[in-house]
């Protein structure tokens, strides 16, 4: 074996050892228990605190409880997309669903929920208000249980918006005006009109609550999963428990981070998945807040925005975007391009090789553009890659066989060189210079080909585009480990295949990390195995550990693997070939096979 595939089999290897020490040194944490007849008799602490910056009161504000069983209707939101309501108590939208996206692969198995009412097991919802200013108070502003009236419109659907009003009894008229598009994207209009005698000053904001971390995290360290927010171009992710660690802010009085935005900013909690997200106009100034409420164990995020000042007669207007859907990549890159929301596109979980995984998924999303398959466009884009790294495989195995060529020289130099390192490295450093050789050449396919893996991995780990796409056959779902089992024979036997994830899952492999095995062992046959006896065992073995330890990865990244292994093995038979030396295969397989049997090799 050369020194290039020993060096890339090492490095991977010491890669995916780390990545194996770390999941089990630090398993994902339980999360915590939640009692919902506790949730539901707990003082209401989702409601906004008053900015006293803005002239407004300090008092609290009324509980939800309060009004917790008013009856009152619904307004059905109903797209091509969507299903779900809003809900008249507090106008909140608290109700939805993604018509396209199911739990699981099951045949029945249900569509996946986002949004869920307070009352509700892992609640999680959006709400509009005011914050009052000088001379008003709570009462005089809608909050999170006032009792709004439809005025306009009766479902909730592209080009069919519905009007929800409120009338304080004491001169102001407040009303909230939701849009939507085809796609996952709310407008919501507030207004207030001033029929009393008085100047008033109020604030509108959005808010989005979620009771509790959902039981469905991932906890797993390549993936970002809470609270995300861009604030004039910067990006910032807060787990969950990040956030349960917040200090105190002045104008909250709660744990909270808060910012305040002079242009351009989002702020919202993102799932693997799924998102919902406050997006005030591109240009207007707000603040962003983050908090979490220990009482109630309530997480919540908040775009306040500027006081308005409404005389006598006077009506003020402010509207602003909620996303609540999945993160498709075409989706939130339109939004991002035709509504200018900056940087909405890194709502995606790209990892610190974004610079690689972002072209990478948008080469990969072409390619099934054309396919139709993900898992065939995985093994064209792994021939895209091999091509372009071809270029510098050539020149690395060039380089390699020159010092190869060298290697009776190199003996000589330590031999003359002894003990004195200086004189070893500068007659080294001399035998390169002659002889025209870079012994750093060889490097290069290693250093990129690691990083591609690795972003290819968090592109099949984290797109939504990834999620249950089928290849043939059982595998139905390239995000998810191989479905097929030694344990029933790859299916022919009549009982089910181990859980993915089980202990009996890693033992018990599928189609794909075997075929991982093989093709790995047939590429290190490529070179004679190592002299030393015990680099040639750790090599020997090498193939058939990757195999069981791959095994519960994603069988798109198996896929990717084991293309990116039969690809190498035809590039590198290729190049081995036209330099001169071409490998015996089959002599390095039998050599290896009668050194186990104690016969020596000829």
């Amino acid at each position: 074996m050369d020194d290039q595939n020993r060096n890339l089999i090492l490095a991977t290897a010491l890669s995916f050892v780390v990545i194996l020490i770390w999941f089990v040194l630090f398993p994902p944490p339980e999360p915590p228990a939640q009692d919902p007849a506790a949730i539901e008799q707990a003082e209401d602490l989702t409601a906004p605190l008053p900015d006293a910056t803005d002239g407004a009161t300090e008092e609290a504000p009324p509980g939800e409880a309060a009004s917790a069983a008013l009856d009152l209707p619904r307004i059905t939101i109903e797209t091509p997309r969507l299903r779900g309501s809003i809900n008249l108590q507090g106008g909140r939208i608290d109700d939805l669903s993604l018509k396209d996206y199911r739990q699981t692969l099951a045949p029945d198995s249900d569509i996946v929920h986002l949004l869920t009412a307070e009352n509700t097991p892992e609640a999680f919802y959006a709400l509009y208000g005011w914050r009052p200013g000088s001379g008003l108070d709570w009462e005089s502003v809608p909050g999170p249980d006032t009792p709004w009236e439809l005025i306009e419109g009766e479902t909730l659907s592209p080009g069919r918006p519905v009007t929800l009003q409120w009338d304080n009894g004491s001169g102001l008229t407040f009303e909230r005006r939701f849009a939507i598009d085809e796609n996952f994207l709310f407008t919501v209009t507030q207004s207030v009109a001033n029929n009393g005698d008085a100047t008033v000053r109020l604030a509108p904001y959005g808010l989005i609550a979620r009771h509790g971390e959902p039981s469905d995290l991932e906890n797993f360290f390549i993936l970002h999963e809470g609270m995300i927010k861009v604030a004039d171009g910067n990006l910032t992710e807060d787990s969950y428990s990040r956030m349960r660690n917040y200090r105190t802010a002045e104008r909250e009085g709660t744990a909270a981070l808060v910012t305040d935005v002079r242009d351009d900013g989002w702020i919202g909690f993102t799932d693997k998945y799924w998102m919902a997200t406050l997006v005030p106009q591109p240009g207007q100034a707000f603040t962003a807040v983050a908090r979490y409420v220990p009482a109630r164990d309530i997480f919540q995020v908040r775009a306040d925005l500027p006081t308005e000042v409404v005389g006598p007669g006077e009506r003020a207007e402010v509207s602003t975007w909620l996303f609540a859907g999945a993160k498709e990549w075409t989706v939130i890159r339109n939004y991002q391009r035709d509504l200018g929301i900056d940087r909405f596109i890194d709502a995606i979980d790209w990892g610190w090789f974004f610079f690689l995984t972002k072209p990478i998924f948008a080469l990969l999303y072409w390619i099934n553009g054309f396919i139709g398959n993900m898992g065939w466009s995985i093994i064209v884009l792994t021939l895209m890659i091999k091509i372009a790294l071809l270029p510098l495989a050539w020149k690395s195995y060039v380089s390699m066989a020159k010092m190869k060529e060298l290697q009776p020289e190199m003996m000589a130099i330590k031999e003359r060189a002894g003990d004195d390192k200086q004189k070893l490295q500068k007659e080294m450093i001399e035998l390169y210079k002659t002889k025209k050789v870079n012994p750093a050449a060889g490097c290069l396919p290693i250093l990129l080909q690691i990083p591609i893996f690795f972003a290819l991995y968090k592109v099949i780990f984290v797109t939504i585009e990834l999620r249950h796409a089928p290849w043939f056959g059982p595998f139905e779902d390239l995000s998810a480990p191989d479905p097929t089992s030694i344990f029933n024979l790859f299916g022919a036997l009549p009982w089910d295949a181990p859980t993915p994830g089980s202990i009996l899952a890693m033992i018990f492999i599928g189609i794909l990390p075997i075929g991982l095995g093989v093709s790995m062992f047939f590429q290190m046959k490529l070179n004679p195995a190592p002299t030393d006896k015990m680099q040639a065992t750790i090599f020997a073995w090498m193939p058939w550990v990757f195999m069981f330890i791959l095994g519960i990865f994603a069988s798109g990244l198996i896929l990717y693997w084991i293309a990116n292994n039969v690809i190498t093995f035809i590039q590198q038979y290729f190049i081995m070939w036209r330099s001169g030396h071409r490998p015996d295969l089959l002599g390095n397989i039998t050599s290896g096979l009668r050194k186990k049997k104690g016969t020596p090799a000829k």
